[in-house]
């Protein structure tokens, strides 16, 4: 586990651009916190870091379910807060992006064994202050490990 203070929004960004510099296709990510905790500014960062353009929005999708962007990779930014059933998941076609090569970052995804047990990183995130975050980042399997293994090093490097 990789535990981390931020201090700001910016600070929040800048860890998440690290990880993105890590990541392959078929990636996912999950994250999980409180509503305001900065899911989705940290999906944000990794988006940016993943070469979607500066000026890409990157919002919340929690009316959408998904958002897509192009990057260096096939990216996917799911909210399963709504969904309460597996068959409300497939209709996402989450799978079948993953498959295709994309990274998944999955908001309130804990719920759904499917993503759960392909999930490689859980990036647990609670708010300190007005701007400050504390996150928690668990690897989950080899894949995890690695990657939490190289994000140490670059943020101490």
């Amino acid at each position: 586990m990789l535990e981390l203070v931020l201090d700001s929004e910016a600070a929040t960004m800048d860890v998440a651009r690290a990880l993105a510099a890590l990541l392959r296709g078929g990636d996912v990510i999950c994250l999980e916190g409180d509503l305001g905790s900065g899911k989705t500014t940290f999906t944000r960062g990794a988006v940016h870091g993943l070469g979607v353009p500066e000026d890409t929005p990157v919002t919340s999708p929690t009316f959408a379910l998904v958002h897509r962007y192009e990057g260096r990779l096939p990216i996917a930014h799911a909210d399963l807060y709504r969904l309460s059933e597996d068959a409300e998941l497939e209709e996402l076609g989450l799978e079948e992006l993953l498959e295709e090569g994309a990274v998944l970052f999955v908001e309130w995804g804990r719920t759904f064994s499917e993503i759960a047990g392909r999930t490689v990183l859980w990036v647990e995130l609670e708010i300190a202050s007005d701007h400050g975050r504390r996150a928690r980042l668990r690897p989950q399997g080899p894949r995890g490990d690695a990657i939490i293994d190289a994000l140490r090093d670059r943020l101490e490097g």
